[in-house]
């Protein structure tokens, strides 16, 4: 028999039982490459073969592949560099004979900066035996090939897979439930494994809030007043640790006095360490907060709670994007391996209800839940609001007040706000964000309004949509009546 192959300008003919089997008439291109032409603009794996008889049978089985005049011919670089834009997988697939391997290894090694592998198949290399055509001749599917695939892709991510394989959730060993360490009416906002950040200006009462989850945590009695949140107790004596990278010794001893009479000690208990950070450096600071929270887990067998006032001064620029993410990241991963709360103190003022700053970005985004401790009307009380709940709708958390007691010389819970406050409040909320997003257009589908508001806010679609059926209850944004396919801003904020 006599195969043609014919191209634009010349024609390549294939006799296999001849002396001589390749004859070429007209002008051969110097990049000959054939089945070039018929590929796809995009797909997931290209195939390079030996010869056009191998293109044909890949094809025929419906693989991607072209070959080059022979397995021993230079294979042009920049071909090979626009393919792999158009291909997540090119593999070299030659003959299993000595030239075969000895070719694909060589052209594997030239073109390995394009990602170009190479596949052997599972033949003996015999004239009879070599080729993917033989391969599928001898009763193989495209199954099975696949399946050739697929171990070829075993053996290439297999370090990649190892690790991964703890993370794979197995839906019949459910994950241990992490524990619910700080709440305000069943709301969590500190759980194993997860940050809780604190924010606010300066003297609105952070530092006092922060110091009663510390007592709360290290108490040794439930008849503590804890600023109106639900702390779960230390009863296994874990490590509780504070770093203050912001006040002086002297401040800072202040407040743990605070903390050991709000939490009725007379001394502070062994596995409660605090640190002021102050007169070392940023880099030294996230040095040794790493260090000494492995020491302490292993020490007290276990870490209950961990708290960071002033996280700003573990970068040089809150505003630097990649130091930014970079020690969020840490502190969430210290927070899984630990299985502890990291409670990260953030003295920003928040901008509605978004966090400053590329830090601030970063910790809203990674954070189990955001707190900002405000104050009220009544200069002298303070006021805790929920700028973020992983689940739920933080504008329909309690608002909390506490202030100065001077009978009992600290900070006492006052109970919570009116119902009313905190609708005030979520119709302001909300009237500000939409505001924010009818500022960049006049007109929202619903499905897009939504997608909005999850942005903005952080929350997940069905918080979005009870927020969209608020603020047309308000009137805050309306359908319009021209197309009822869009919403458009409402009386209240014209």
């Amino acid at each position: 028999p006599i195969f043609g192959y014919t191209g634009k300008r010349h024609v390549k003919i294939y006799r296999p039982f001849s002396e001589i089997r390749f004859l070429y008439g007209g002008l051969l291109p110097d990049n000959y490459c054939f089945g070039l032409e018929q590929l796809p603009a995009k797909s997931d794996t290209l195939f390079i073969t030996g010869g056009e008889k191998d293109v044909l049978s890949l094809v025929a089985h419906g693989f991607h592949a072209i070959c080059f005049n022979s397995e021993t011919s230079n294979i042009p670089q920049h071909i090979i560099k626009k393919l792999s834009y158009r291909f997540k997988h090119i593999l070299l697939l030659y003959d299993t004979d000595k030239t075969g391997l000895e070719s694909s290894l060589k052209h594997a090694q030239q073109l390995s900066d394009s990602g170009v592998k190479r596949l052997v198949l599972p033949l003996a290399g015999t004239k009879q035996e070599k080729d993917i055509s033989d391969y599928f001749k001898a009763g193989n599917t495209r199954e099975n090939f696949m399946q050739l695939f697929i171990e070829f892709l075993d053996n290439l991510y297999s370090d990649t897979m190892a690790i991964l394989k703890p993370c794979e959730i197995d839906f019949g060993n459910p994950p241990i439930k992490s524990e619910m360490l700080i709440s305000i009416n069943d709301v969590p906002l500190g759980t194993q494994g997860n940050l809780l950040g604190i924010t606010g200006g300066e003297g609105t009462g952070k530092s006092n809030y922060v110091g009663s989850l510390i007592a709360g945590t290290i108490r040794q009695t439930d008849k503590i007043d804890m600023l109106g949140t639900t702390i779960l107790p230390d009863t296994a004596n874990k490590a509780v640790l504070l770093y203050d990278t912001e006040q002086s010794e002297v401040q800072l001893y202040k407040n743990i006095s605070g903390i050991l009479k709000r939490g009725k000690l007379n001394a502070m208990p062994d596995y409660f360490k605090a640190y002021c950070l102050t007169s070392i450096s940023r880099k030294e600071r996230m040095q040794a907060i790493i260090q000494s929270m492995d020491k302490y887990y292993y020490q007290f067998g276990g870490i209950q709670m961990v708290v960071i006032d002033g996280i700003a001064d573990l970068v040089r620029c809150a505003n630097d994007e990649a130091e930014s993410i970079a020690v969020i990241d840490e502190l969430y991963r210290l927070a899984g391996i630990y299985k502890t709360c990291i409670v990260c103190v953030l003295h920003f003022i928040p901008n509605g209800m978004k966090l400053r700053g590329h830090l601030g970005s970063e910790l809203q985004r990674k954070a189990a839940a955001i707190l900002s401790i405000e104050k009220d009307e009544n200069p002298q009380t303070s006021v805790v609001k929920a700028l973020k709940v992983r689940d739920g709708s933080p504008l329909d958390v309690p608002l909390i007040q506490f202030a100065w007691d001077k009978e009992k010389a600290m900070h006492a819970y006052l109970g919570e706000k009116p119902k009313e406050e905190k609708e005030k409040r979520k119709e302001t909320e909300l009237s500000g964000v939409a505001r924010s997003i009818f500022g960049k257009q006049k007109h929202y589908t619903y499905v897009d309004l939504c997608e909005q508001i999850q942005s903005i806010l952080d929350v997940k679609e069905r918080t979005a949509k009870s927020y969209i059926r608020f603020m047309r209850d308000r009137d805050i944004i309306r359908k319009d009546a021209g197309n009822t396919s869009y919403f458009i801003i409402g009386s209240m904020n014209n």
